[in-house]
């Protein structure tokens, strides 16, 4: 009799980075449906910056509102929202020369205060979602900071695991 030893490898996620530009949208949005979470990626440093397309809009502004759009379609209401915010050296660096309150007057927050320019644009982005129940799952990242990264990667994929784990009923 012959021993048969069979692998069966099943990947079960996938991750799709897309176009954010206004005409790169139209080509995507409506491609994807039922799918456990979206991870969204905000350039902390682009607070004082405008569009490519129209260089008297505000990036963070498009950037704000594109994750409203996002978070309300009706495709992705079941997914979970994680929220990257990355480049925070930059914004390190960048926030003691250019104040976030010429760009944001809302801010009340002191000039080159790091922490309080974090938790302003967190907050931004955070009172975009206008379901209080669900929960935006943050983080603050370095993208050039590999062990950042792979900190930040570990916690996303247990939190998916977690969720996919709970949608089951198998915890």
């Amino acid at each position: 009799m012959k021993m048969t030893t069979t692998l069966t490898v099943l990947l079960f996620n996938r991750m799709v980075d897309v176009g954010g530009q206004r005409s790169e949208r139209r080509k995507w949005i409506h491609c994807f449906e039922s799918v456990t979470s979206i991870i969204f990626l905000v350039a902390l440093s682009e607070y004082d910056q405008v569009l490519a397309e129209c260089d008297n809009e505000n990036r963070m502004e498009e950037s704000k509102a594109l994750f409203k759009t996002i978070i309300t379609y009706p495709w992705f209401l079941n997914s979970s929202i994680i929220l990257f915010l990355n480049k925070k050296d930059l914004l390190e660096e960048k926030i003691m020369y250019s104040h976030l309150i010429s760009y944001f007057p809302e801010y009340r927050g002191p000039k080159q205060d790091v922490k309080a320019a974090r938790d302003f644009i967190l907050k931004l982005y955070q009172d975009q979602n206008p379901d209080k129940e669900k929960v935006i799952y943050s983080h603050f990242t370095c993208a050039t900071d590999t062990e950042n990264i792979r900190f930040v990667f570990a916690a996303v994929k247990d939190t998916i695991l977690q969720l996919n784990l709970r949608e089951f009923n198998l915890v």
